[in-house]
């Protein structure tokens, strides 16, 4: 099932919070060689987890983490306006209508359909809280997942070629990219919103954000 928890909460699910960090450290240190720091917990964990960013996380039936990500508004401090600004020609991305998505981790042993669960359940984040676009760095190992998920992004700049290619996309979430998501996720839309209302309740404030 999906979880929605914002990080001054994770304490609440001492499980589903070590086992998401340290699947975050197997995935972008241990598997994909990323230059991230890893504690002595073995977590990874960066700055703007320190930020109360929302995370959208896949929950195993187990209660262990099976995938997440990482949102916040980008209105604070973000990735890609601190780091990626290169790729963007220099545009700062700022607006109370755009999140950033990042740390999107699938555990080793997760099922089939959770990467589009995510960005399912992103959708239903961006429906929720009055959003219009997501925007992230993706790395191009990515680029075949969003296109099995049916979630492509338009890409606004990239540096690099071939597998070192790193970009910075934006997405939208209209009723067909719904549609399509559901399908590869195995999910009924109904029960993928079941799963944001039993977090947020049926109404969620448009103005509703990350606190800093």
């Amino acid at each position: 099932m999906i979880r929605y928890i914002y990080a001054n909460d994770l304490n609440t699910e001492p499980k589903l919070r070590d086992s998401m960090f340290r699947d975050r450290a197997d995935q972008f240190k241990a598997r994909l060689g990323w230059e991230v720091a890893v504690d002595a917990k073995g977590y990874e964990r960066d700055e703007y987890d320190d930020l109360n960013p929302l995370y959208v996380i896949w929950q195993k039936p187990c209660g262990s983490h099976g995938g997440s990500m990482r949102l916040l508004p980008t209105t604070g401090r973000t990735m890609v306006n601190d780091h990626f600004k290169d790729i963007t020609g220099g545009v700062h991305i700022e607006s109370p209508l755009i999140w950033e998505c990042t740390r999107f981790c699938l555990a080793r042993d997760t099922a089939p359909g959770t990467a589009a669960a995510l960005m399912l359940a992103g959708g239903e984040v961006m429906n929720g809280f009055g959003l219009r676009h997501y925007v992230g760095v993706f790395d191009a190992r990515m680029v075949r997942i969003y296109r099995l998920i049916g979630a492509q992004p338009d890409v606004l700049g990239t540096t690099g070629e071939g597998r070192d290619a790193i970009s910075v996309g934006l997405w939208e979430f209209t009723p067909e990219s719904q549609a399509r998501v559901a399908a590869r996720a195995g999910l009924s839309p109904s029960v993928s919103r079941q799963w944001f209302e039993a977090a947020f309740g049926a109404a969620v404030p448009i103005a509703q954000h990350c606190a800093a």
